[in-house]
């Protein structure tokens, strides 16, 4: 098992990387070309040279993600996880379900990480890479340093070992990753401003709402949704009410908690 587990790590490794840079380009070239479309949430338009180190920081990336992902497909071809191919298997209903159980479950996790990751201790070494794009493009949505990396993806992988989930709904929620964490990530906001008061949106993390964190540094650490920010009383608004930290372009310090 172990040169077929090295093969589709290398196959997962190419298709992520792949995955990545056509939708960071895709959103990054519609939102800022020409005059751009929605309203600007970066303070100047994202450096070339920022995006540059955003891209190495993902593709080394890629391989970190791809290994726990490669496992499962591994195990789910010996029939040794919960993934299934028969829509009918389990009621038609779970198929929507399952999809929003794996939405809330990983929206839990990484909030939790997430706030971890933001412990002076830990943010030097595990999260400062993504923090560097203080004005973030799309590219930056897959920006992470190597050790958060490996605290983030084994999750969903896991979870697919006991939670049933139809491929489809699997490829689903991995589309909607991608595409909400680059729109999120893009540095303009494609939703009218009024729109973000009233359901669904108030609910969901947009561009406005992740974009105050890499500005301010110190809340909104969810991943799809802002119930956790509002219980723990971890949401900031995008007007920073102090001075954000300052990371230097090598050697970042930790933000303020």
């Amino acid at each position: 098992m172990s040169r077929d587990l090295l093969i589709t790590t290398l196959a997962l490794s190419l298709i992520i990387g792949l995955r990545y840079l056509l939708v960071g380009a895709a959103a990054h070239g519609l939102l800022w070309a020409g005059a751009g479309r929605g309203r600007a949430l970066n303070l100047r338009p994202p450096a070339m040279k920022r995006i540059r180190a955003e891209i190495v920081a993902s593709l080394i990336a890629c391989p970190i993600y791809a290994l726990p992902a490669a496992l499962v497909l591994e195990l789910w071809k010996r029939g040794g996880t919960a993934i299934y191919s028969d829509p009918h298997a389990w009621p038609l209903w779970w198929l929507p379900v399952s999809l929003i159980v794996y939405l809330l479950a990983h929206d839990a996790f990484y909030y939790w990480v997430h706030r971890a990751l933001h412990h002076p201790r830990v943010f030097g070494w595990a999260h400062a890479e993504h923090h560097r794009s203080r004005d973030p493009s799309a590219f930056a949505s897959f920006a992470f340093d190597p050790a958060e990396a490996a605290a983030t993806a084994w999750f969903l992988p896991a979870l697919a070992l006991i939670v049933p989930i139809h491929w489809g709904v699997a490829l689903t929620l991995l589309t909607l990753m991608s595409l909400t964490a680059a729109l999120n990530h893009a540095g303009r906001e494609v939703w009218p401003a009024a729109w973000l008061e009233r359901a669904p949106l108030r609910w969901l993390i947009t561009a406005t709402h992740h974009d105050a964190h890499h500005k301010r540094f110190n809340g909104n650490y969810g991943l799809y949704f802002q119930f956790w920010d509002r219980w723990a009383g971890t949401e900031v608004s995008a007007a920073p009410s102090r001075p954000s930290p300052v990371i230097p372009p090598e050697r970042p310090s930790a933000p303020l908690r």
